[in-house]
């Protein structure tokens, strides 16, 4: 059977891999939040110009625009909602690392009062 040292080494590998999965979605939020904006200011710019279709298809227009506004919010508010699952993930991921050194910290003193007690043994018995 593993000892709680493996167990913990091996879980913050996964919650650190965790964090990573909702920090790469963090990022893909916001670039497509951000797209988004980028999209919805050119229809816009395009909206003025004199030579555009606007004039034909204002409704198009208009709705291109608030499409490209309502993808721009919607990306924010997943944004924001992955924030807090990084935060959530920091947490535990510093929880379990701090576990997991302690226990290693337990498991190195323990080794090393073996090891003092061997050689007392050893000193006692050549005597």
């Amino acid at each position: 059977m593993s000892t709680r040292r493996d167990r913990l080494k091996k879980l913050v590998k996964v919650q650190e891999q965790l964090k990573a999965l909702h920090e790469t979605r963090h990022a893909t939020f916001l670039a497509a939040a951000s797209a988004a904006e980028a999209e919805a200011r050119d229809l816009v710019g395009h909206f003025d110009q004199a030579n555009s279709l606007s004039g034909l298809f204002p409704d198009l227009y208009h709705r291109r625009i608030a499409s490209a506004v309502g993808r721009q919010e919607a990306n924010l508010e997943s944004a924001r909602q992955e924030a807090s699952l990084i935060a959530a993930a920091t947490a535990r991921t510093n929880m379990v690392e701090r576990a997991y050194k302690d226990v290693r910290n337990r498991d190195e003193r323990e080794r090393s009062d073996r090891e003092r007690l061997d050689l007392i043994a050893q000193k006692r018995n050549g005597e």
